[in-house]
């Protein structure tokens, strides 16, 4: 391996830890604030944060190269920002712990909600049959392991799921969804049209979050005050951050090194859980984890 593919390899390792960690801080962040309000805010961080990156960028963008347009941008973006919305949105409400419990629902967990967000990696070629593409026999058996891996890891003795679970398991279905339009919208786009693509999605989501928050959650200074911390750390470190690098990163990997090392993402949010929230899974639970991140690996390995 030579030193560009193996500085690629050590960014995306970080990129993983940083989104894995970021369910910790989504989790915390509920405590102070509501769902809506918690994501309003830290995608609006996440595209001020994209800002600064895309105005450098623009410096050292050869003159000769236009870009997509404007109106490509603001469409697409628009779009994207509305799957976003509804994927972090179910994965939000599925964590908010304070929340569901004066519903008499229970939460989900920082290390399961990691792994149940990570199926979207099946999920996206599954999908891709809807598009007339054919998955190979490697997303097929992942997509076993991977629900075998969910049952273990959500559905109790007596075969009922938390709500929190079954909001992230939806969530994921969204977020599968938004990888496929990136796919339709990207092709064509350099890296600064690409920042520009996410950072208008960023935004979009960060305007449908911050509106629907004012009609059903209670908004307060105090609150945000206290969800500060987390609310930076899942907006300027999680969307600004570790999406830099992410960028940075895939222009020297290999696919399948990039693959592997992002799925470890679910592996931080359970260390993540456990170190920082006392979270602790059961024996039958790791081993619907391993399961899971199998299925998920398999997948990408062997599309």
């Amino acid at each position: 391996m030579n030193s560009r593919a193996l500085r690629a390899d050590i960014l995306l390792f970080v990129t993983a830890a940083i989104w894995g960690f970021a369910f910790v801080a989504q989790r915390v962040g509920m405590d102070h604030v509501g769902p809506l309000t918690f994501n309003g805010v830290r995608f609006a961080l996440g595209a001020l944060a994209l800002t600064p990156l895309i105005l450098r960028m623009e410096k050292f963008r050869s003159s000769s190269h236009a870009g997509v347009s404007k109106k490509r941008l603001a469409v697409g973006g628009g779009c994207l920002g509305l799957a976003l919305f509804f994927g972090a949105t179910l994965q939000q409400v599925g964590l908010a712990g304070p929340q569901l419990a004066a519903f008499g629902f229970t939460a989900t967990t920082a290390g399961k909600a990691g792994f149940i967000t990570g199926l979207y990696v099946v999920f996206v070629p599954l999908f891709g049959l809807l598009l007339a593409q054919k998955p190979g026999w490697g997303t097929w058996i992942g997509a076993a392991l991977a629900v075998v891996g969910m049952y273990l890891l959500s559905v109790t003795a007596d075969l009922t799921i938390s709500f929190g679970d079954l909001l992230v398991f939806i969530g994921a279905l969204f977020w599968a969804g938004h990888v496929l339009l990136i796919g339709k919208l990207s092709p064509g786009m350099d890296a600064v049209d690409a920042i520009k693509l996410s950072t208008v999605q960023f935004a979009a989501c960060a305007v449908l979050s911050l509106l629907c928050a004012v009609f059903t959650e209670e908004i307060s200074f105090a609150g945000v005050q206290g969800a500060a911390l987390p609310i930076a750390y899942g907006g300027l470190m999680s969307v600004g951050v570790a999406y830099t690098l992410q960028v940075v990163a895939q222009r020297d990997a290999q696919p399948a090194h990039a693959a592997i090392i992002l799925s470890l993402e679910s592996v931080f949010a359970a260390l993540g859980g456990w170190m920082l929230l006392g979270e602790v899974l059961t024996v039958r639970a790791m081993i619907g984890c391993g399961l899971m991140l199998a299925g998920m690996l398999l997948s990408q390995l062997k599309p």
